[in-house]
């Protein structure tokens, strides 16, 4: 009878599609730490200075507790060779910034900024920034002082506590990259 369905060329393996979701909680008595749980994978993450906290707002150093989606992951092309993802991609240029000011229009964006100009720099002397995953969080709609500039990046040595982003080594964020695709949810809390 043969095969009905498609072509085997055309069958994408289970372990090579994107997650459906992935979960990010808090470990126990240590609330700037925790765990990552992609698929059958548990990974150490650094957390924000404040906690996981509902209540997110600008400079207060926490990680939102929420469900977002990835938008697309920035990458340092000078440093690292292209990694394996589902999501758009995008190199980190010298301009590359992002908005922090809640009086500014382009708030928690993307934005071009010259030398000398103020928002977050996406191009570090430190790694933190060589990948990050731009996540939905304060998107839509934007709401002036509910946060910006929350990530998943590259921890510090020691997963010592982040602004509010997600803090996770080299490797592990190589990992998840290659099972994150713009569907999967990010379930934080």
């Amino acid at each position: 009878m043969g095969n009905l369905g498609f072509p085997r060329a055309y069958q994408t393996p289970l372990r090579d599609r994107p997650l459906a979701a992935i979960a990010i909680h808090a470990a126990a008595g240590r609330p700037t730490q925790g765990w990552l749980v992609a698929g059958a994978h548990v990974l150490p993450v650094a957390l924000g200075r404040g906690g996981i906290k509902a209540n997110k707002f600008e400079g207060d150093g926490s990680t939102p507790r929420g469900t977002f989606r990835p938008v697309r992951l920035w990458w340092r092309a000078d440093r690292h060779p292209r990694p394996r993802t589902h999501l758009p991609i995008r190199s980190i240029g010298p301009t590359d910034a992002w908005s922090e000011d809640p009086t500014d229009r382009h708030y928690n964006q993307a934005v071009t900024r010259a030398p000398g100009d103020g928002g977050d720099r996406l191009t570090r002397d430190d790694h933190l920034y060589d990948f990050i995953v731009e996540i939905d969080h304060n998107t839509r709609p934007r709401i002036a002082g509910r946060g910006s500039a929350v990530f998943l990046h590259l921890a510090r040595e020691k997963f010592s506590p982040t602004a509010g982003c997600v803090g996770l080594t080299r490797g592990a964020m190589l990992r998840l990259l290659a099972r994150i695709g713009p569907r999967t949810k990010i379930v934080i809390g």
